[in-house]
């Protein structure tokens, strides 16, 4: 596996809630006053996430993604941090060294 690859693999298991030490999320003030209910549709259409293409995953990584819930469209993006959550991971593909952060948004708030 490239680190390219696994790097995908480990951003594909933090969207589905599957790294809980080594994954933080992020909602932006919109989707932080989202209905619970509505918030959950979130999560699972993030985490349900197949649709990649050259245009939104130039990279490969899987890190970027958007979704329509109720006629809203949605934001998810994935960055690597240290351990610390100082300064950029220096290898997003070790999880032992990388933390990743998902940051939800409503589009307008992009």
């Amino acid at each position: 596996m490239t680190p390219t690859e696994k790097i995908a693999h480990l951003n594909d298991k933090a969207r589905k809630g599957l790294l809980p030490g080594s994954t933080r999320v992020l909602l932006t003030p919109l989707v932080s006053a989202l209905p619970e209910p509505l918030l959950l549709c979130l999560q699972d259409a993030i985490a349900e996430f197949d649709t990649f293409t050259e245009d939104n995953d130039p990279y490969g990584e899987r890190d970027f993604g958007a979704v329509e819930i109720e006629s809203e469209r949605y934001f998810w993006k994935i960055d690597y941090y240290d351990r610390s959550l100082r300064f950029g991971a220096e290898d997003a593909s070790n999880v032992s060294e990388t933390v990743r952060v998902m940051t939800l948004m409503h589009a307008s708030e992009y």
